[in-house]
């Protein structure tokens, strides 16, 4: 058992090494400027995502079982956000402009991973339905992208926000006090109602950060850019990396549990 887990390990830890090669091949074109605190942001918010997917790939092996796929979303959620932001630096270092294309895409991918986590905690101590699997989902879609056509021009931007805040407020909905949430008060033990509690908490604390900036950057006669971009780059420590280790509190809690017994 513990030879496979260690093979496990180095196969995963190839694959990511491969993965890190990638992301310092994509960020080659434009070197950092001195002074630039933007781009500082960026590399440093970029490493610490590589860094914390590698972490929570081998927590997800080390504990194995019904945690391995709450933890590997985890991972997925960061690895994904490293290599967006490996070339939103680029795009910043080398044209000063703001990277809503990449930023964006990264979080039509990452932002419904972090939704379906709420559903996958709960299923690793309970029996749920799927409709919190759907609903957290759609709510996702619905916040997202009026978002990025408002802000990308595609349609008004005060019609994109409108209908990205209701997005949200469904979520929170949800979250607080729909299915997901009862659930969570009724079955989960201890150590994932806290860690519950937190993950939600981050998604109406943390998650605000977004629609301000979208209000002051395109609603309320511009902001300047790169403070936007640097709060937005700080935020995703919050939404993304402290998000994952939530869980892993919550994994790691219930799995030394288990073995106590």
């Amino acid at each position: 058992m513990k030879y496979a887990f260690v093979k496990k390990s180095g196969a995963f830890m190839s694959l990511l090494l491969v993965g890190q090669t990638t992301l310092a091949a994509s960020g080659d074109s434009g070197m950092l400027q001195s002074g630039d605190f933007v781009g500082y942001s960026f590399w440093l918010i970029s490493m610490a995502l590589a860094a914390s997917t590698i972490f929570f790939l081998m927590e997800s092996l080390r504990m194995g079982g019904k945690w391995a796929t709450s933890l590997t979303v985890s991972a997925l959620v960061t690895f994904i956000a490293a290599f967006h932001y490996f070339y939103m630096r680029d795009v910043w270092v080398t044209t000063g402009n703001t990277p809503t294309d990449f930023r964006y895409i990264d979080w039509l991918l990452t932002v419904p991973l972090l939704m379906i986590e709420f559903y996958l905690i709960l299923a690793a101590i309970a029996k749920v339905s799927g409709g919190i699997f759907w609903r957290l989902l759609i709510g996702t879609l619905v916040m997202l992208i009026p978002g990025y056509m408002g802000e990308a021009g595609y349609m008004n931007a005060t019609i994109g926000f409108a209908i990205g805040m209701v997005g949200w407020a469904y979520i929170l909905f949800e979250i607080f006090a729909g299915e997901a949430s009862k659930v969570a008060a009724a079955q989960a033990p201890p150590a994932v109602q806290k860690s519950y509690g937190l993950m939600k908490w981050t998604v109406t604390i943390g998650w605000a950060i977004y629609p301000i900036g979208y209000f002051l950057g395109y609603l309320a006669g511009g902001t300047d850019m790169g403070t936007l971009n640097m709060v937005y780059n700080l935020a995703d420590v919050l939404n993304k990396i402290a998000f994952g280790l939530f869980i892993w509190y919550a994994a790691n809690e219930d799995t030394a549990a288990h073995v106590n017994r």
